[in-house]
Parts: C-alpha cells; sequence; structure tokens
C-alpha cells in the first residue's frame, strides 16, 4: 500500500468514526433537549398561555407558593413556614431590607388554636326516644359550629324558629336552641346582632339556616374544618363566657330535612327570608330534641408576617412608606372536594404574594423606576383565620404609624375575564380612590365602587386593619355588568373554588387580564410613591375620627 493509499484509508476510517461521533452527539443532544422540554412543560404547564415575559415570571412564582408541596399553607404549619422561608430568600435575593423583629424579615404572630375532632363530633335530632324520626346532621356537610374556648362537650335542647331573630321575638327561647334565618340583607338583624339577642334571652345556642336566595355569595358547603384561631396578647384577653353557647350553621337542605315532621313548609320560609317578607316565629314539637357532641383540642402556635422594605430613593420622601400587602396563609389541608382535600390557594392568595415578589424583582432589575418614597413589602399570615396577621402588625408596628402613607392591598381579585372594570374597596374614603380613577382612565379601566356591600368585603381583608389605625388604603376586585359572560364566571368561581380545593392551578385563566391588572398595580404604587403630597381621608369618610 502506498503512502498515499495508506492516508486515503486512515482518513476514511477517522472520518466514518467522526461521522458516527457527530450523530450520536446529535442524536443525544436532541433527546436531551426534547427531555428539558418535557421539564419545562412539566414545570411551567401554562407558560403557552401567557404572552408577556413579566407575567410568566409572575406565575411561576404563583406555582412555588400554590403547588402541592406547599400544602395550602396554613397558618401555623411547616408548610407555611415553608412558604415563608420562600419569600423571605425572594425578598433578600431582590434587594429588600428585613423590617420585621430584630433585624429580620420576620413578625412573629403568637396565636392559640381549637380544634373540633371532626370524627368524634356528632348532631343528632330525634322526635323522641323511641321514634323511627332520627336525623344526624353530618358535621362539616350539614352543619358546622363556630368554636371559641368553653364549647361543651355534651349539650342538648328542644328547637325554637323565631325567623329573623329580632329582640322583640325572644319568647320563651330559655335553655333551647333558637332557629334563625341567616340573613346578611340590610335593615334586618346581623349575625351579632340575632346572637347577642338569642344569648341575652338564655338560649343554649344559635342556629343560623343558610339563606339560598342570597346568590352574589351563595352558601358554601362542605366547611373546610371547624377551628378557632386568635392572638395571643395576654391570658386576659383571650375570650371567655359566662355560660357555655354554641353558635351553629345549618345548611337550607338539612333546614328543610329538618323540618319534614313538623308541618311547616321549609320552602316557604326560605323564599319568604330571602325576600326579606315576615316570618312567623314556632317551635318544634316539644319531642323533638337536638343533642350535640363535641371534643375540642388546643395549642398555642406561631406563625410570622414576613415584612421587607425598598428603601426610597428621595432625600426626603424616602422617610416616608407606601405599603403593600397581600396574605401569604391558606386553608391547608380540609374537608375532601370530589376527593380532593388540599385547598392550595393560588388565586387566594399565592399569586398575589407573587405579585409582590414580581415587583421587587421588577425594580432591582431596572424595568420598574426605583420609588422616591420607601415601599413595605408585606406578607401577612392568618388572614383567613380573621385578619390576623394584619392585626398584629397594625398593632405592633415595626415602623411609626406616623411614616405609614398608605396600604395598597391584594386579595379578592380574580382575573378571569377581560379587565374593564375594577371594583375599589373604600374608593370613596380617601384621596387614593380619585387616584385609582385617574391611573384607570388612561388604562381604559372604569373603577367602581362596591355595588355589593352587603358582602362587607371591605371589612373581609387586610385594608381594613390600616383603615381602623388611621392609614389610608385602597382594594380591587375584578368588576363587571349585571348579565354578561364576566359576571357568570365571576359568580362561577365564588360557587366553585372559593374557599376550596379547586382553586389551585389548573382553574381557568384570562393572563391577558392579570397582566394589565398588574400593569395597574405597578403604575398606582409608583404614583403614590412618587407624588409630592399624601393620600388623606376624605371629610365624611366613616374611618376619620368624629368629634
Amino acid at each position: 500500500m502506498t503512502a498515499l493509499s495508506s492516508w486515503v484509508g486512515s482518513h476514511k476510517a477517522r472520518t466514518s468514526t467522526t461521522a458516527i461521533l457527530f450523530f450520536t452527539m446529535r442524536i443525544l443532544s436532541a433527546a436531551l433537549l426534547t427531555a428539558l422540554t418535557f421539564t419545562a412543560v412539566a414545570q411551567h404547564p401554562r407558560d403557552k398561555e401567557i404572552h408577556d415575559a413579566d407575567t410568566k415570571s409572575w406565575w411561576h412564582t404563583t406555582e412555588d407558593l400554590s403547588n402541592d408541596s406547599m400544602e395550602g399553607r396554613d397558618t401555623g404549619s411547616a408548610a407555611y413556614q415553608r412558604a415563608a422561608d420562600y419569600v423571605q430568600a425572594r425578598f433578600k435575593a431582590a434587594g429588600l431590607q428585613p423590617a420585621g423583629d430584630t433585624g429580620s424579615y420576620f413578625q412573629a404572630v403568637p396565636m392559640h388554636q381549637i380544634d373540633v375532632d371532626p370524627k368524634s363530633a356528632w348532631f343528632d335530632v330525634s322526635e323522641g326516644e323511641k321514634s323511627d324520626h332520627t336525623f344526624l346532621l353530618r358535621f362539616l356537610q350539614d352543619i358546622t359550629v363556630a368554636v371559641t374556648p368553653n364549647l361543651p362537650r355534651d349539650t342538648f335542647g328542644n328547637l325554637v324558629f323565631r325567623g329573623y331573630c329580632g329582640k322583640d321575638a325572644m319568647a320563651g327561647v330559655a335553655g333551647k336552641f333558637v332557629v334563625c334565618f341567616g340573613t346578611q340583607r340590610s335593615g334586618l338583624p346581623g349575625g351579632a346582632e340575632r346572637s347577642a339577642n338569642v344569648r341575652s334571652a338564655g338560649a343554649v345556642g344559635i342556629i343560623n339556616v343558610d339563606d339560598p336566595y342570597f346568590t352574589i355569595e351563595p352558601p358554601r358547603w362542605p366547611a373546610a374544618y371547624a377551628r378557632s384561631v386568635t392572638l395571643v396578647t395576654g391570658e386576659a384577653s383571650r375570650p371567655t363566657a359566662a355560660k357555655p353557647f354554641l353558635s351553629l350553621r345549618i345548611s337550607d337542605a338539612a333546614f328543610t330535612h329538618l323540618l319534614l315532621y313538623t308541618g311547616h313548609d321549609a320552602a316557604s320560609i326560605l323564599k319568604s327570608g330571602g325576600a326579606k317578607q315576615p316570618l312567623e316565629s314556632f317551635d318544634f314539637p316539644t319531642s323533638f330534641v337536638l343533642k350535640i357532641h363535641l371534643e375540642t383540642s388546643e395549642k398555642t402556635i406561631s406563625s410570622p408576617n414576613v415584612l421587607a422594605v425598598l428603601p426610597g430613593s428621595h432625600p426626603t420622601l424616602k422617610n416616608e412608606y407606601v405599603v403593600i400587602a397581600a396574605h401569604l396563609d391558606g386553608y391547608g389541608f380540609g374537608t375532601p372536594v370530589k376527593g380532593d382535600n388540599l385547598y392550595n390557594g393560588a388565586l387566594d392568595d399565592a399569586a398575589y404574594v407573587a405579585l409582590l415578589i414580581q415587583m421587587a424583582d421588577d425594580i432591582k432589575s431596572g424595568k420598574l423606576p426605583a420609588p422616591k418614597r420607601s415601599i413595605l413589602f408585606c406578607a401577612f399570615t392568618g388572614e383567613e383565620k380573621g385578619l390576623l396577621g394584619s392585626n398584629w402588625f397594625t398593632t405592633h408596628l415595626t415602623i411609626p404609624k406616623e411614616k405609614l402613607v398608605a396600604d395598597v392591598n391584594l386579595d379578592q381579585l380574580r382575573p378571569l375575564f377581560p379587565l374593564n372594570i375594577l371594583t375599589a374597596e373604600a374608593v370613596n374614603e380617601t384621596t387614593l380612590g380619585q387616584t385609582a380613577r385617574d391611573l384607570g382612565a388612561k388604562m381604559n379601566i372604569e373603577i367602581r365602587p362596591d355595588s355589593e356591600p352587603e358582602r362587607g368585603l371591605l371589612r373581609r381583608a387586610d385594608q381594613f386593619p390600616f383603615l381602623r389605625i388611621g392609614v389610608p388604603a385602597i382594594s380591587f376586585v375584578f368588576g363587571y355588568d349585571p348579565g354578561t359572560d364576566a359576571e357568570r364566571r365571576y359568580r362561577e368561581w365564588y360557587d366553585v373554588r372559593y374557599h376550596r380545593p379547586q382553586d389551585d392551578l389548573t382553574q381557568p385563566m384570562d393572563f391577558d387580564a392579570a397582566t394589565k391588572f398588574n400593569t395597574f398595580f405597578y403604575r398606582l404604587v409608583d404614583t403614590i410613591a412618587d407624588a409630592p403630597t399624601r393620600p388623606e381621608f376624605l371629610p365624611n369618610s366613616q374611618f376619620l375620627k368624629k368629634p
């Protein structure tokens, strides 16, 4: 073999080997790319629905906070602490400074928890000891109880119905359970008034019947659990009662079953109550006895608010703070719905803690301008248990109250349909309302006052404690016109997903609407932070201290 032929032969061999390696590498690279693509899809399955990079990043954080591994972030749980650690790490990575206790990002919130054991609880209505008419009410499905520190273990009593349970309807109720139509309508006794009337008349308990005609926020069953979580501010602050008193809630279906053998028409009573028509009082047959057995457990828990500050850029305005807040807690594990017992709380309210994080990231990266005033980022605990974290913060401020110029709270938001209308809570209480209207007009978003005040949304979210201490505050709900598809989607969400396992990462979303709201929020906070004057309460605000 000549030198040339020898070279050609070895070259062909090397070329063949090189080709094989080349094609092998291409196959491996393609396989790796495919695997990575599948992994990305598995991690972020909704990316194709999102048309904006900032919104995509926001939703990825929402996924981190509300996937199954976060176990619903129940107040006081290890899962909540994992979520708090995650938020702290993200705040720190975004360059925010700690604003909690002793130089940390956490503000400890001490709490006391009481649970009713669902396995041992029972509610039995029988018509005499030998009667076949026995009705076992299913705990958390038909009936639930408000948990108090002195909840009695065993209680029994006859039943009486007293309509709306006004004070003048309380004759003959001592030692009995008083059944009341649980209206939320204006002009009729509210829940606190009904309870006070029944208690003062010597009854052993009150049973509020759901109003099935209150369709703006229909009653929801099952209840997740029967639990009380209260702030610990000293033993003297723990509520006690002179004698045990039970406050119960019953579904309209269970009420209907209860009345089967009484001669009274439940459907007529419910319809009249739903229409605010007069209701007649009556006593159940004396043979009807409600027997209740409850076992409770108690423990002390602690769960932190996560607090961080972005210092302002202006030499004097940086000494004032705009609060932006959302609640980190959810319901954790609870009564199963369609076989699912994990209440992820994706839109309520993980998505809006994620929006706080996204805003911090965007300011650090320069996508959003640095604000002149300082921004206080608050991820509150215990909102679902009664605004516990925000109440604790506003009574144990880590920044002096006079330096807090405003609070913008993120809760109750549902980006389910195109954003053209925002309902604003407290819109007519402070100048923040006009600021929001002016900004909304530039973005084709109409700002409206709450058209359903009977729901009490103003007092059910974390803006309320700020208003009570004299800090102007505002929050928003996606709005709609009556009879539209937007209203249908909104009502469906409350009926199917609100405080249920179905509020998860797979639920229907309008990500373009989310993008528009997120942009509105960024611009609103920037406008408040850079304005030369502070927001103020309007002269007729209910939150102004009157002389």
